[in-house]
């Protein structure tokens, strides 16, 4: 092994070990993911939004959600039509002030959605807006201090962010009782 497979190597047992302990404290402080699967359920359609890599990491949830016969639409696409009762948004900010979010999260509020909000801060303005909260205990973006994560700019968030997201298909998809065979016909076949 050369000294850069090593480093290589080292890194990915860094990251592993980070994303374990983010992913076992969700697992034994489990309080309002329950919640999460609920809102999804009952929404007429599910609108999904994050910034920067949050969102990319949310584009992937999108997709397992459709894949489940979920009506959804990823703000800021061109087909994505306006949000309203019965809707509800599905959002991921580390810091939870991030804000084209904050300010859609507001508008979901005023025309009667409900907002699923997945971040580092539980009393956010983004949190406080949630009618169902995961908290990831991971650091935001501007947090260098090390403590939470030795990863660059909130990449362990954006981690679970994708761990959450495909849970939160997993456990709907368990709850459907669909197999994968009922999902496969929604599977992009324009590739």
């Amino acid at each position: 092994m050369t000294s850069s497979d090593a480093r290589i190597a080292d890194s990915l047992a860094r990251i592993s070990g980070e994303l374990t302990a983010v992913v076992d404290r969700l697992v034994t402080e489990p309080a309002g993911l329950d919640g999460v699967l609920d809102v999804l359920t009952d929404a007429d359609r599910v609108f999904v939004f994050g910034a920067g890599r949050s969102g990319l990491a949310l584009r992937m949830t999108a997709m397992r959600l459709m894949h489940l016969g979920l009506d959804v639409h990823v703000v800021g696409e061109t087909t994505t039509p306006a949000i309203g009762p019965g809707d509800a948004l599905l959002t991921a900010s580390g810091s939870g002030t991030t804000a084209g979010i904050v300010r859609a999260a507001d508008t979901a509020t005023e025309v009667g959605a409900r907002i699923v909000a997945i971040t580092t801060a539980a009393d956010s303005p983004l949190g406080r807006a949630a009618d169902a909260l995961v908290v990831v205990p991971a650091a935001a973006k501007l947090d260098r201090s090390g403590a939470a994560s030795t990863q660059y700019a909130g990449g362990l968030f954006e981690q679970a962010v994708v761990l959450v997201g495909d849970a939160i298909f997993d456990a709907l998809w368990q709850r459907s009782g669909l197999s994968a065979d009922d999902l496969w016909p929604r599977h992009a076949n324009l590739e």
